[in-house]
């Protein structure tokens, strides 16, 4: 390859980029203030400690594939690529230390201000979404004088380095992504990870910069429930093993995607009771269990958020479609559906309900017990035709995935669909033709 790739920061991720880079015949220059750094890389040692790391680097430097410098104009000089990886720590309230990020930007855009060929600005860095778009690019321009897009792009493309096995990491991902707004342009990017085995996706900025959060948050939620599984388990005098073993064997729900789209709350006779009974057994024995004990709590608040923003359209005509606690079923137990209903009658709103599935004349036992104990007005607001609804309605609100007839939906109504998480004033034609 002719033209070079910078790593702008030699850290972490930055010396394992920068190494894994090189092995696949790349000329890299590494750039970092810290001389010992760049020191070692131009020895042909590695910068930190990770396995395998010193043995390609060393073969890298001998040859020639890889130099470092402490100039950044000269890196981008002789590159057309530049990746950005440098740290974003957290500052001493939790938020986001960005300066590390913005100085590089205003040096790699010093740069680009007496270059004339196009180039290419990847973001590792760990930012929030919104940061490449309102940060980073403006950066650039400022510092540049030239415009993205035009003169130059900018992609962000999370890591998945885990210390220990970045190697492996590097070269199999779960998945490689890659944000930007110049699709046109990422084949570039993308043939630098032509040899990757998995999927590569092409995003928006944010959506990639949420990615990575998602996952870290997703890696931290799991070890916080294993813990409190674990904890509970050794209260009562449960084998943890046992019990690990059998419920993660379960592919189709419990290690799947299953539950992992985002919607509305949950209900039914099952996940409520059963979340309120362990939780309940916890405090019995005197446990502490942060993330059982906020479950329910987290799923209420989704119901309020649906709440506040029926009512902050300031409309207190509703038609609702759907009631059941999920599709195809007319149990009504727990449905936050139901919950949603009780809140929206208490705050004055006149409403009407649809649900082809829920016939009160017909629920029996528990299910009906329920409805009568909890809101046993509610068979005054169910109707049978859906249109009904939908006229009677200044604000419609999209339940249960439900079949929705898009032509009696009227453009000037406010359509809240809780399916999609799409709360607010829009075309509720094109509300209802998602689902």
């Amino acid at each position: 390859m002719s033209d070079g790739i910078s790593i702008f920061g030699l850290g972490y991720v930055g010396s394992v980029t920068t190494a894994c880079f090189a092995s696949k015949g790349y000329r890299i220059v590494g750039v970092d203030p810290n001389t010992q750094k760049v020191g070692a890389l131009q020895r042909g040692a590695s910068p930190i400690l990770e396995p395998g790391l010193e043995e390609m680097v060393k073969d890298a430097h001998s040859k020639g594939l890889l130099s470092a410098t402490t100039d950044s104009a000269a890196a981008v000089a002789q590159t057309s690529i530049s990746f950005i990886s440098v740290g974003t720590p957290s500052q001493r309230n939790g938020k986001l230390d960005l300066s590390h990020v913005v100085k590089v930007c205003r040096e790699i855009g010093a740069a680009l201000r007496s270059k004339t060929e196009f180039h290419w600005i990847v973001v590792r860095s760990t930012v929030l979404p919104g940061t490449t778009e309102t940060v980073v690019v403006p950066e650039l321009e400022r510092a540049s004088g030239k415009r993205a897009g035009v003169d130059f792009s900018v992609c962000f493309n999370p890591e998945f380095l885990r210390e220990g096995s970045a190697i492996h990491d590097f070269f199999d991902p779960p998945y490689t992504v890659l944000g930007t707004n110049d699709e046109q342009r990422i084949d570039t990017i993308r043939k630098l990870y032509a040899w990757a085995p998995t999927t590569i996706y092409v995003t928006s900025p944010k959506s990639a910069e949420m990615v990575k959060y998602v996952c870290n948050a997703f890696h931290a939620l799991k070890v916080a429930f294993a813990n409190e599984v674990g904890t509970i388990c050794a209260e009562l005098d449960v084998d943890k093993h046992a019990v690990t073993d059998i419920y993660t064997s379960d592919t189709r729900l419990n290690i799947s995607k299953a539950y992992l789209k985002p919607g509305f709350a949950f209900g039914g006779s099952c996940l409520p009771k059963d979340l309120r009974a362990i939780t309940y057994k916890a405090k019995e024995l005197d446990l502490k269990l942060p993330l059982f004990e906020s479950i329910m709590p987290s799923n209420q608040e989704h119901i309020e958020r649906a709440a506040t923003a029926v009512l902050a359209s300031e409309h207190r005509r509703v038609g609702v479609l759907g009631l059941s606690f999920k599709p195809g079923t007319d149990d009504l137990r727990e449905s936050p559906m139901v919950h949603l209903v009780k809140k929206l009658l208490g705050e004055g709103c006149d409403i009407k309900i649809w649900d082809n599935n829920v016939s009160l004349g017909q629920l029996i036992g528990s299910n009906k017990d329920f409805i009568q104990e909890y809101i046993p007005h509610i068979g005054t607001l169910l109707v049978s035709d859906q249109r009904e609804v939908i006229d009677h309605a200044e604000v419609v609100v999209l339940g249960t995935n439900v079949a929705v007839e898009k032509a009696a939906i009227r453009p000037d109504q406010i359509v809240i669909d809780l399916v999609h998480l799409s709360y607010g004033r829009q075309r509720a034609i094109e509300a209802a033709a998602k689902v």
